[in-house]
């Protein structure tokens, strides 16, 4: 039995997954509306009152338990899941508002003898999986950038929960620095500026940096929340220059040459399910974690990203 918690956009496209891979599993959500909107769109019932009251209930606890909450409530359905005796969590990203909740989960996980990892489901695109072909067949990661620029002008209207929009770095950027770092290398030193304000992130709103990974390879980052742009990853090896960007594609510029190439992937997966999600998913409940985020490597990473973003308070 698998429990997926949430009953909003996410949980729809996890419950496609989980339908299509012929699995047991459950929906637990909180709200009647939110339940309501997920079973006319899936055909799935939704058990509502929330995680608490679904243990308290009398329900045996899952082996397995994926959370696609809201950001804000991430962290508190995971420890909900862990007192509850649930030992394998697969938790939507970025897992926690901040250091201190990504903290606490690893602690609680400890105690708990449970493992939990974080549903970064851009290591698993497609195209993501094709560049590490390459990039294992060329030698390695020589060097690499990314931006992660944000369209200020449409979040600015979102609706969040109090504190979501403050921490976007973490809740939202960290979707792209994540894969970059997982393709490049994690930072063994890193130099990070920031400048700039929003209305809703006041901390920082142009962001630029540089630094070396452990494997070796140099990298510079720059994203502007105030000016157009995109999200994107660049890749160097020896013999290739490859480009997600978007990262749903690859592209590729082989050495001596200007010209850009597309990259043909066998993308189907990505096209039928949110992209990335099926083999996330596929990863998760067989226990192969070689390209799965684990919370214990999401709360290493913390200050890294606390540093670019520039939340001095962590």
């Amino acid at each position: 039995m698998i429990w997926l918690i949430g009953a909003g956009s996410m949980a729809k496209a996890y419950c496609t997954v989980l339908n299509d891979l012929n699995l047991n599993f459950m929906v637990i959500g909180r709200g009647k509306d939110s339940a309501a909107s997920f079973e006319r769109d899936t055909g799935v019932s939704v058990v509502t009152g929330g995680v608490e009251n679904a243990l308290e209930s009398g329900l045996k606890a899952p082996e397995f338990a994926i959370i696609a909450t809201g950001v804000e409530m991430l962290a508190d359905s995971c420890l909900t899941l862990l007192k509850g005796g649930v030992k394998k969590i697969l938790v939507e990203k970025p897992g926690g508002m901040n250091s201190k909740e990504i903290h606490f989960l690893v602690s609680s996980a400890k105690t708990a003898s449970a493992t939990i990892f974080v549903a970064y489901n851009r290591r698993f695109f497609s195209s993501v999986q094709k560049a590490k072909e390459i990039i294992a067949a060329d030698g390695g990661v020589s060097s690499f950038n990314f931006e992660f620029t944000e369209w200020s002008h449409v979040i600015e209207k979102l609706t969040k929960a109090d504190g979501v929009m403050e921490e976007w770095f973490t809740a939202n950027s960290s979707h792209v620095v994540d894969l970059a770092f997982h393709l490049g290398g994690i930072p063994e030193q890193i130099s990070c500026y920031t400048s700039g304000s929003l209305n809703w992130h006041k901390r920082s709103a142009n962001f630029a940096g540089s630094g070396v990974a452990r494997t070796g390879a140099l990298f510079s980052y720059h994203a502007n929340w105030q000016a157009p742009g995109r999200w994107g990853i660049e890749i160097l090896t020896h013999k290739h220059r490859l480009y997600l960007r978007p990262m749903e594609q690859l592209q590729l510029q082989k050495l001596g040459s200007i010209a850009l190439e597309s990259v043909e992937i066998d993308n189907q997966l990505d096209t039928k399910y949110k992209p990335g999600l099926y083999l996330l998913v596929k990863a998760f409940l067989n226990g192969e974690n070689n390209d799965l985020c684990s919370i214990e490597q999401q709360l290493n990473l913390m200050d890294t990203y606390n540093q670019i973003a520039g939340y001095v308070h962590e």
